[in-house]
């Protein structure tokens, strides 16, 4: 069954409408399909989880080309049509559920015991980034994950310091990941179609990671702190955290991590950030976070 008649036959039968709440688009373009697969390099070896199957075009795909797969839909109406096309793949594990609340370890622990496993989805935008961080945070054995987005938000992800698209997300997720830009996707491989173009980002963990981070919660507080208002300089932007009269020793926390105060936010790499992070915890030891109320 080619895409384009999975979704029509998925129209025909009267039991689904797109939720434009849900983000729902589902791709048409078979070669987007298979490129998609290909970039998260999958083999009958590898576990995978897809979330949001949507109509089971990708799902198709990956049932052909790997092990295991657990395909996360969020839509309980897609869930009958599921399970009568993709029924006769004993492959496929098919769940409702939510994936910010679905237990993911479980099934990785039952199917691929030993293994990290691979992901793939088609994210909508307005869930992309907690579905990531999720993913990330939680500490789950994952090797890659290849995720079509929208094409700012991957950008985003892959940008470099002191680039135009450099932001708290590209840190947060190159901190756990190496991110890859796969490929652009047009908006016209979509029905609906989207008002913006997609593109396919890969991320794969790293062996090692590019910074010794001692405190994760604090690191990304200054982190979002220093891209909160990009055109003030880094010693301003971090002085919001702390009561106004303690700035001269931002000042100098940020001279002794070889800082220059008056850098932006956006220039800093990883190691920068996690060497602020050290000096601050040394030099503001109690109530870390003490917001200016000025």
């Amino acid at each position: 069954m080619t895409p384009m008649e999975r979704i029509r036959k998925l129209m025909e039968s009267g039991s689904f409408r797109f939720t434009k709440s849900l983000g729902q688009n589902f791709l048409t373009d078979d070669n987007i399909l298979e490129k998609l697969v290909w970039a998260a390099g999958i083999s009958k070896e590898d576990a995978v989880i897809e979330i949001g199957p949507g109509a089971g075009t990708v799902t198709e795909k990956l049932l052909q080309a790997a092990g295991p797969v657990l395909a996360v839909e969020i839509d309980k109406a897609l869930i009958p049509f599921l399970k009568e096309t993709l029924g006769d793949y004993s492959n496929l594990t098919l769940w409702h559920e939510d994936v910010l609340k679905a237990p993911l370890l479980e099934w990785i622990q039952t199917h691929s015991p030993g293994k990290p496993v691979k992901v793939v989805g088609n994210l909508p935008y307005y869930v992309t980034t907690p579905i990531i961080m999720k993913l990330l945070e939680d500490g789950l054995p994952i090797h890659t994950m290849v995720f079509m987005v929208q094409k700012e938000v991957a950008l985003r992800m892959a940008a470099s310091p002191g680039t135009k698209d450099y932001s708290a997300l590209s840190v947060a997720v190159q901190v756990y990941c190496q991110v890859e830009k796969a490929f652009d996707v047009s908006a016209n491989v979509f029905i609906p179609k989207p008002k913006v173009d997609s593109a396919v980002v890969r991320l794969r963990r790293h062996e090692t990671p590019p910074a010794e981070i001692e405190d994760p919660k604090l690191f990304f507080t200054l982190v979002k702190a220093a891209f909160g208002q990009r055109r003030k300089t880094l010693s301003n932007a971090l002085s919001t955290l702390r009561p106004k009269e303690e700035k001269p020793q931002i000042i100098k926390l940020l001279r002794e991590a070889n800082i220059d105060p008056v850098r932006r936010g956006e220039t800093l790499n990883i190691q920068e950030f996690a060497n602020i992070t050290h000096l601050w915890k040394k030099t503001f030891p109690y109530n870390t976070m003490e917001p200016d109320k000025k």
